[in-house]
């Protein structure tokens, strides 16, 4: 298949065909990537990361934590301590 770039404002773009699309599994508003690989314009799909939930980011928490306190070094510059 072909595709003419046409001008869109400032821009310039190409129409991807429903069917493609489809194929793919995108529709619009899907983020892709583009990516120059020698003289070709590659567009993949871009994973969307899963947004974190507490039970996530705590699923490997064991309730075991001890405070420990941390050397940052010596007082450089007008700290006031």
């Amino acid at each position: 298949m072909q595709a003419t770039i046409q001008k869109w404002g400032n821009s310039q773009g190409i129409r991807i065909p429903k069917a493609f699309l489809e194929a793919l599994g995108m529709m619009e508003n899907h983020r892709v990537e583009l990516k120059c690989v020698d003289d070709t314009i590659v567009i993949s799909k871009v994973k969307e990361k899963k947004e974190l939930t507490l039970e996530d980011i705590f699923k490997d928490y064991d309730g075991k934590y001890v405070a420990e306190e941390f050397d940052w070094g010596s007082p450089v510059g007008k700290e006031v301590w």
